[in-house]
């Protein structure tokens, strides 16, 4: 969409994409589009991942290249970007400018056009914020997570050696190298995983985690449900349900009856989904 065309700009962190955030991006209408405030801890959605969670355009702002601001310079950064802006669509807690001294309020002030304020959004009873969302997936509570986000929670990365073992004596595994999304809580965990660029899903058990059974190492592994995969170079996995803790068994027998055990849990709770 061209710059001229957009009337209407939601303004925000945005990390996550979460169900809140989507409230800001209904009010935007047919030619609105997102100016995303960059604070350098999105983790959740980190980067241009959040243009995966919306059809609208979205525009990035370096948070330190514009925190000295005063307010009507903050307002004319936008009306220079944005000529035919008519709307700004904020949630309740929004602040900006210099030393965030400046709030919704602040922008009725400011600018000539409709400002509007989109009030705390709940789920569950509790109001979903993404540092939230990282709390839940740090304890690995991801089905909660993920009604917060409207979305499951999704990492990606790159294709890596494994440790080896996998195929001989254990399960395959596709092992990855996730940079910049938080890992969630170590354990096992039944997810849809995808290959390269497919646009297929595939029922899959993942670990994430030390390998406490074998050489120690950090790992994230997703074996996929009954299919051999030959090869791929990126992936990513997207969480349902958490399964179980990571775990110490004292032979190779006794981890491959718990994956056993796990894959059967995982067939069993992907078994609904439309893939």
């Amino acid at each position: 969409m061209a710059l001229s065309k957009v009337d209407a700009i939601a303004i925000g962190g945005f990390d996550g994409m979460h169900f809140g955030h989507q409230k800001l991006f209904d009010e935007l209408g047919n030619h609105g589009a997102i100016v995303v405030i960059e604070t350098g801890y999105a983790n959740l959605t980190p980067g241009r991942e959040r243009e995966h969670h919306t059809h609208y355009p979205i525009f990035y702002y370096s948070l330190d290249d514009i925190r000295h601001l005063e307010g009507e310079a903050f307002v004319a950064m936008l009306l220079k970007q944005f000529p035919s802006l008519k709307k700004i669509v904020v949630g309740y807690d929004f602040h900006f400018g210099k030393n965030r001294r400046y709030s919704h309020a602040s922008l009725n002030e400011l600018f000539g056009g409709e400002v509007k304020v989109v009030e705390e959004v709940c789920c569950d009873g509790d109001s979903v914020h993404s540092h939230k969302i990282r709390a839940k997936i740090q304890i690995g509570d991801i089905s909660g997570a993920n009604r917060f986000l409207a979305h499951n929670y999704t990492i990606k990365g790159s294709v890596i050696k494994g440790q080896g073992i996998g195929k001989t004596d254990l399960v395959p595994t596709i092992n990855l190298e996730c940079s910049g999304f938080l890992l969630p809580y170590e354990g096992v965990y039944a997810a849809l995983t995808r290959l390269d660029h497919e646009e297929h899903w595939h029922p899959s058990v993942v670990f994430l985690g030390h390998r406490v059974t074998t050489d120690g190492s950090y790992a994230i592994e997703s074996h996929i449900l009954g299919e051999t995969i030959e090869s791929c170079s990126r992936a990513s996995i997207s969480f349902v349900k958490f399964l179980r803790k990571n775990q110490k068994f004292e032979s190779l027998e006794l981890l491959k009856k718990a994956i056993d055990d796990d894959k059967l849990s995982a067939k069993q709770t992907l078994r609904h989904l439309s893939l």
